[in-house]
C-alpha cells in the first residue's frame, strides 16, 4: 500500500460511512512524556502502525527512533489505516470500522465513531479539515476532525467516484469516471463568524464547494489519480494517456503502455511514474518527456513506484524488497524489510520518506540524500506474541501471452430510443485487458476494463441494431462477440422505484425491490447491476428479488445495486435509484502460521501463536480453541498458553476465528509438553583424585532448556553448572569414601537425580634415612621408631626403615624432631600412618610427595 502526505496534507485512509458517535475507544500512551512530545510531533515525524502489537508509533524522522507508542484496544492483528496532518491523526480499523482521532497538540483522544468496516469509503485530513467520501454512493461530506461532526452540506456526485486526497493548497480532488472528469472541492471555512452574525447557534461560514472541474477522459474510462503538490495527475488506463494539472497548466501526454498502469496516491516533485505491474515496467513523465525502465525481479506483487528526491522506490510485497533506481533506471542498493506477509506502506512526509512494514517490527526512514535509517518499532517481544512471517509464495507459472478472448456472453436490451449492452469479462490470455469496445450504432464506444455495461442513447425507435463487444490488451484486439439484435421502442416499463439490499452471513447478498409498473406489458425479468469500486457485475431475475451467490462479490467491500425492468417484448426501463450500500461478509478464513510448542519454563504447558485470520467482511469477535477435544473461547489475542497437562503429554489444538457469521475454518497443530528430565551416572568415566572426585553423567532436560546440574557431596557441599557431562568437587581428603548425589533441574523446575559413592586414593609417603649406620637395617639403635602418640617420649610400637612406604592418614603437631644430620627435616609435625594399626611417625623422618597439604588434621 502506497500513500503520501505532504508537509500539511493528510493521506487517504479507507473507512465506512459514519453512523454515529460513540464514547472512548481506549488508547494507552506510553514511552516518553506526552506533554513534552506534543510539539515535537510537528517536526519531521510520522505515525506508523504495527499489526502484531496492535499499536501506532510516532517515528522521529531525524533520529529514526520511536518516541511515543499508542496501544489500540482490541486491534491486535487488525489492518489499521492512518491519516495525519500537523494537528490530527485519524485511525480507522479496517476490520471493525472503528475510527478515532488523536489530537497531536495534546496527545489526547478526540472523538471516536463507529463506521462500516471494509473498503468503499475513504477519509482524508488536511490541517484542521477532514472529509469522508462514500465512493459508491457519490457522497462527499466535510467533518470536523476533532469531533467527527459534519460541517456544511454534503457535496453530491454520480455513483462510482474515486480518489479523495488533498494537494498542498488544501483542495480535495476526486475522480468522476462516469463523466471523465476530475473535480476539486474547496472545504468550508471552519472559523466561527463574528459575534451576532451567526444567529442563535453561531453557525459556520460556508459549505464545501466544487471549485474546479476538468475533463480528462471520455466517460466510463478506467482512471487512476495521483495528487501532485499543486494539482493532479490522471492516468486514463483505457486510452493510455496521462493528464497533469499543475496550477492552471494542463498537459496531456500519450503513453505506450503494455498493460494496465498504476500510480501512487501522491507524487512529490516533477517526475510522475506510471507502473505497469504485470511486466514491472515504469514510464516516467516529466513535462512532455517520457522515459522508461524495468524494475528487477519477477513477482506479481509490485506496488506502483514512488518518485523521491531524484530516485524511484518500488516496493515488492512478495519479497519485502524496496528496489531503488536512479533516473536512468539503474538499480542501486535495494532495501530489505521483514514484512510479515503484509503489504509495505510508503509515505513521503516532512522531507522524509517513511517505509513501514505493518506486519513486522521495523520500518525505514530515508532522507533527501537517500541515507537509510532502520527503525525498531518495538522491543521486548513476548514469547508467542509474534507469529512467524508468511513465506513468499512461489511465483506462478507465466501463461502464454496473446490477444484477449471474446467476452463469453453479450446481451443487448432495447429501451426508449436507447439500448443497454452488458457482457461478461473476456479471458485476458496473459496480458491484462485495458478496455472494451462496443460497436453497432455507427460509433465506436471505448469503456474501461472494469466496465461490464454501457447505456447507448440517441437511437431510433423501430430500427434494428446489432451490437458487438470486443476486448483489447497490449497484444491487440480480441474477437468480437455479437449481442442479440434489438429494436428500441417507446413501449418500455417503469424502473423499480427503490432497491434494498441485505448482506447475509453465508456470503450471499439479497437484493429486493417492489414490482415495477409494466405500462401495459408484462414484466418478464429484471437486470441487477452492481456499483462499487471493483468491476461491475450484472445478474438477472424473473422475480422482484435476487440473491447474489456467495463469492460473486468481494467480502469487505461496499457495494450498491441498480435494477432495470424488462417487459415481454424485450424492452428495458431505465435504471432504478441506487440502493443503500452493503458490505458482503461471511465466516472468517483460517488463522495462518499456527505454531504450537511446549513452554520451556512451565510444566505441563504449551503455547500457540498464529496470524490473524481474514475476517471476510465482518470483524473478528474472538478465537475459539479446541484443546484435546475441549472447546474454549480465548478472546482476540493472537497467542495463548494452555496448561494443566501431564509430562510429555501430546496436546492437539484447533484454532478458529469467529465473527458475526459464525466459526471459520480451523487450523490444526499439536505439541508435547515438557518431558521429565533424566539423569544417569556414567560409572566408566567417574573418577577420584587425591583431593577431588569427578562424577560423569548423561542428563536430559526434557525440552526445558536451559537446565542446570548440581553435584552434592555428603558432609562437604555442592557445585552447580551447566549440564556439560561431568561435575567435579574439590577440597576433599585422600583415602576417604564420599557419598554423592547429582541432580538435573530444567527451566521449568523439574528434577531428576542419581546417587553413588566414591573413595579418594591413599596418600603414601616413604621413610627417610641418609645414614644407614644410624637408622638402617642392623643399626645398633634399630630403624625409625613409630609411636602411639605424637611424641618421642611416648610408647613405641616398632620401627620402620628407609625407603619403605606407608599410607599417610592425617597430620598433627607434637614434639620437635631434628633429623637433618641424617637426611631428614627438623619439624614438630607428626604423621599418622598405617603401621601396626594407625600410629605416628615424626614428619622429620617421613617424605610426602606433595607435602602435608592434602592431609586432614588428626
Amino acid at each position: 500500500m502506497v500513500s503520501f502526505r505532504s508537509r500539511k496534507g493528510g493521506g487517504l485512509v479507507t473507512l465506512g460511512t459514519v453512523v454515529g458517535l460513540i464514547a472512548v475507544l481506549g488508547l494507552t500512551l506510553f514511552g516518553t512524556g506526552a506533554a513534552n512530545n506534543a510539539v515535537a510531533s510537528y517536526d519531521i515525524s510520522s505515525w506508523l502502525w504495527s499489526n502484531d502489537k496492535g499499536e501506532v508509533a510516532r517515528v522521529n524522522g531525524v533520529t529514526g527512533k520511536v518516541d511515543t507508542r499508542t496501544k489500540i484496544t482490541d486491534a491486535q492483528g487488525h489492518t489499521m489505516q492512518v491519516s495525519q496532518s500537523d494537528r490530527f491523526v485519524i485511525l480507522r480499523d479496517l476490520n471493525t470500522g472503528k475510527i478515532s482521532v488523536l489530537d497531536l497538540t495534546s496527545l489526547t483522544l478526540g472523538a471516536t465513531t463507529q463506521a462500516t468496516p471494509g473498503l468503499g469509503v475513504t477519509v482524508a485530513v488536511h490541517d484542521d479539515v477532514a472529509f469522508i467520501v462514500d465512493t459508491v454512493q457519490g457522497q462527499v461530506r466535510q467533518l470536523d476532525p476533532a469531533t467527527l461532526l459534519p460541517v456544511g452540506e454534503t457535496v453530491t456526485f454520480p455513483p462510482g467516484i474515486s480518489g479523495g486526497t488533498f494537494d498542498d493548497t488544501g483542495r480535495l480532488w476526486l475522480l468522476v469516471p462516469s463523466e471523465g472528469t476530475v473535480v476539486a472541492v474547496k472545504p468550508a471555512s471552519t472559523k466561527k463568524p463574528s459575534s451576532g452574525s451567526g444567529g442563535q447557534g453561531g453557525g459556520l461560514a460556508s459549505d464545501p464547494t466544487k471549485v474546479k472541474t476538468v475533463s480528462v477522459a471520455d466517460p466510463n474510462h478506467d482512471l487512476a489519480l495521483s495528487i501532485l503538490d499543486t494539482g493532479v495527475a490522471v492516468l486514463d488506463k483505457t486510452a493510455t494517456t496521462l493528464t497533469t494539472l499543475r496550477g492552471e497548466a494542463l498537459k496531456k501526454v500519450p503513453l505506450r503502455l503494455a498493460g494496465n498502469g498504476a500510480m501512487p496516491q501522491r507524487t512529490v516533485g516533477g517526475d510522475v511514474p506510471v507502473t505497469v505491474v504485470d511486466d514491472r515496467h515504469v514510464y516516467v513523465v516529466n513535462g512532455d518527456t517520457v522515459s522508461d525502465f524495468t524494475v528487477p525481479g519477477e513477482s506479481p506483487k509490485l506496488q506502483p513506484c514512488v518518485a523521491w528526491s531524484g530516485r524511484f522506490y518500488c516496493a515488492d510485497d512478495a519479497t519485502g524488497t524496496v528496489y531503488v533506481l536512479d533516473t536512468t533506471g539503474k538499480p542501486l542498493d535495494a532495501i530489505q524489510i521483514k514484512a510479515g506477509g503484509k503489504p509495505l506502506e510508503i509515505e513521503v512526509r516532512e522531507d522524509r520518506m517513511f517505509i513501514n512494514a505493518p506486519g513486522g517490527s521495523t520500518a525505514r526512514v530515508v532522507d533527501p540524500k537517500h541515507h537509510v535509517q532502520v527503525v525498531d518499532k518495538y522491543n521486548n517481544d513476548v514469547v508467542g506474541g509474534e507469529a512467524p512471517p508468511v513465506p513468499p509464495p512461489p511465483p506462478p507459472a507465466k501463461p502464454p501471452v496473446g490477444p484477449p478472448g471474446a467476452p463469453p456472453r453479450v446481451i443487448a436490451t432495447p429501451g426508449n430510443a436507447s439500448a443497454r449492452v452488458t457482457w461478461t469479462a473476456a479471458p485476458a490470455n496473459g496480458s491484462a485487458v485495458t478496455k472494451y469496445v462496443v460497436e453497432g450504432d455507427g460509433k465506436q464506444h471505448e469503456v474501461g476494463a472494469s466496465q461490464r455495461a454501457l447505456d447507448l442513447t440517441g437511437l431510433t425507435n423501430g430500427q434494428v441494431y446489432k451490437f458487438t463487444v470486443y476486448a483489447v490488451n497490449a497484444k491487440g484486439n480480441g474477437p468480437k462477440k455479437a449481442a442479440n439484435p434489438v429494436t428500441p421502442t417507446s413501449q418500455v416499463p417503469d424502473a423499480p422505484v427503490s432497491v434494498a439490499a441485505t448482506a447475509n452471513p453465508d456470503g450471499t447478498v439479497t437484493v429486493t425491490w417492489p414490482a415495477a409498473n409494466g405500462q401495459g406489458h408484462k414484466i418478464v425479468k429484471y437486470t441487477i447491476t452492481t456499483v462499487s469500486g471493483d468491476e461491475s457485475k450484472t445478474f438477472e431475475s424473473a422475480q422482484p428479488t435476487f440473491k447474489v451467490p456467495a463469492g460473486e462479490l468481494p467480502y469487505g467491500t461496499q457495494v450498491a445495486f441498480r435494477v432495470a425492468s424488462i417487459n415481454d417484448i424485450g424492452a428495458s426501463s431505465g435504471q432504478s435509484p441506487l440502493s443503500p450500500s452493503v458490505v458482503p461478509f461471511t465466516k472468517p478464513g483460517a488463522p495462518g502460521g499456527l505454531t504450537v510448542r511446549a513452554v520451556t519454563t512451565k510444566r505441563g504447558t504449551i503455547v500457540a501463536a498464529w496470524r490473524a485470520a481474514e475476517d471476510n467482511g465482518a470483524p473478528i469477535t474472538g478465537y475459539e480453541a479446541t484443546v484435546n477435544g475441549v472447546k474454549q473461547d480465548i478472546g482476540t489475542a493472537l497467542s495463548k498458553e494452555f496448561g494443566g497437562f501431564g509430562d510429555n503429554e501430546r496436546v492437539t489444538l484447533q484454532i478458529r476465528a469467529v465473527n458475526k457469521a459464525g466459526q471459520g475454518a480451523a487450523v490444526n497443530g499439536a505439541a508435547n509438553t515438557l518431558a521429565a528430565p533424566t539423569m544417569r551416572v556414567d560409572a566408566a568415566n567417574t573418577r577420584a583424585a587425591l583431593q577431588s572426585i569427578t562424577v560423569a553423567f548423561t542428563a536430559t532436560d526434557g525440552g526445558g532448556a536451559p537446565a542446570k546440574c548440581r553435584l552434592d557431596v555428603a558432609g562437604v557441599g555442592a557445585v552447580e553448572n551447566t549440564c556439560g557431562g561431568s561435575l567435579t568437587m574439590g577440597g576433599l581428603w585422600p583415602n576417604t569414601a564420599y557419598n554423592y548425589t547429582v541432580t538435573v533441574t530444567n527451566a521449568a523446575g523439574m528434577t531428576a537425580n542419581a546417587t553413588g559413592s566414591l573413595s579418594t586414593p591413599a596418600y603414601r609417603g616413604t621413610v627417610v634415612c641418609g645414614d644407614t649406620s644410624y637408622c638402617g637395617h642392623g643399626a645398633p639403635g634399630g630403624g625409625i621408631w613409630v609411636y602411639k602418640t605424637a611424641t618421642q617420649s611416648g610408647t613405641s610400637v616398632g620401627d620402620v626403615y628407609a625407603p619403605d612406604g606407608y599410607t599417610a592418614i592425617c597430620q598433627t603437631n607434637g614434639s620437635s624432631v631434628n633429623a637433618k644430620p641424617y637426611g631428614g627435616k627438623q619439624t614438630s609435625v607428626w604423621i599418622k600412618i598405617s603401621f601396626k594399626g594407625e600410629n605416628y611417625i615424626p614428619y622429620a623422618w617421613f617424605d610426602l610427595p606433595n607435602g602435608t597439604g592434602p592431609l586432614k588434621p588428626c
